[in-house]
Formats: C-alpha cells, sequence, structure tokens
C-alpha cells in the first residue's frame, strides 16, 4: 500500500476511533443523568426500551473500537492491507469499504462459503 494511502486510512481509522469514543462519553453521561422517575408505566417501558437499544447499539461500537485500534496496530506494524490468511494485499476498494477488514476479497468468501457449509451440516 502506498504511504498516501496509509496516511489516509490512519486519519479515518483515528477520526471513526474519536466519534465513536464521543458518542460512549455521551452516552455514559445521560444515563448517570438520566435519573428519571417517570410515573406512567408506558412511559417508563418506552425510557427504558430506548435506553437498552442505544446500550445495545454502543456494545456493537465497543467491538468496532476494538477492530480499529487492531487496524491502528497494523498500521504501525505495517501490516495493514495485507490479508492474514494468504498474505497478498487487500484490494484497496476494499479497504475502503471496510477500513478494518484482515482478509482480501477471496479468503472472506472462501471462509464464508465455508461456514455456510458447516452451519448447513450441524444444522441438519
Amino acid at each position: 500500500m502506498k504511504e498516501k494511502d496509509i496516511r489516509y486510512f490512519r486519519q479515518l481509522l483515528t477520526n471513526w476511533l474519536n466519534e465513536l469514543n464521543r458518542r460512549a462519553d455521551d452516552t455514559v453521561f445521560n444515563l448517570r443523568n438520566s435519573g428519571e422517575c417517570l410515573t406512567d408505566l408506558l412511559d417508563q417501558a418506552s425510557f427504558d426500551a430506548n435506553q437498552m437499544f442505544t446500550l445495545r447499539i454502543r456494545n456493537r461500537e465497543r467491538n468496532l473500537v476494538g477492530k480499529i485500534e487492531r487496524a491502528l496496530a497494523r498500521i504501525e506494524d505495517g501490516e495493514y492491507g495485507i490479508c492474514e490468511i494468504c498474505g497478498e494485499d487487500i484490494a484497496i476498494n476494499r479497504m475502503i469499504a471496510r477500513p478494518v477488514t484482515t482478509h482480501c476479497i477471496e479468503c472472506k468468501t472462501r471462509m464464508e462459503v465455508l461456514e455456510r457449509h458447516y452451519m448447513a451440516v450441524t444444522h441438519f
């Protein structure tokens, strides 16, 4: 991968990480300061459902934060954009679509085919 591409992805991933961390901080702040005592049961149920939904989203984002941090570490190690399975360069279009990917499209496709086959066999 070219140095300009590395700089682009480092900045993209860093910005993405900062945004996710900001959202997490906002969620924590809102949870701590949402000591609402709703007297209507429907309002309370709606409030609780919204809180649970927000927490599920933040949990998924927490997983994404880990992937972004690992991608940034791969940049520092000089391994970013290289498939973990075959060792070939990952196509730049794939990196743009999924900057945290660790597999080229060919290896990922093979993995998904094997997963589907395994799931079909084990659930038969």
